[in-house]
């Protein structure tokens, strides 16, 4: 089971974040913020605040939205094979 490590708020709807399995990334969520639950989010000051839950281990904010370890890593490959592309 995956977990993430540590996220922090890098800018405008970024994150990056560091999984247990030894990779990190950044990963951006701006079009993934869609539902009533994720809406609030759209606000950066509130989207800055992201946290890890110590218990759930995945990301978290204040007004109780999180996302699961396993999205955050599909998105973060998906978003960074053009770059292994252009430079692997």
């Amino acid at each position: 089971m995956l977990h993430i490590k540590s996220a922090k708020y890098v800018a405008d709807f970024r994150l990056w974040v560091a999984f247990d399995d030894g990779t990190a990334g950044e990963v951006n969520l701006e079009d993934k913020l869609v539902g009533p639950v994720f809406e609030p989010l759209k606000d950066k000051s509130l989207f800055a605040k992201v946290a890890v839950d110590p218990e759930l281990e995945t990301v978290v904010w204040p007004n109780g939205s999180d996302l699961a370890p396993e999205f955050l890593k599909e998105l973060q490959n998906k978003q960074n094979q053009p770059l292994q592309k252009a430079y692997g």
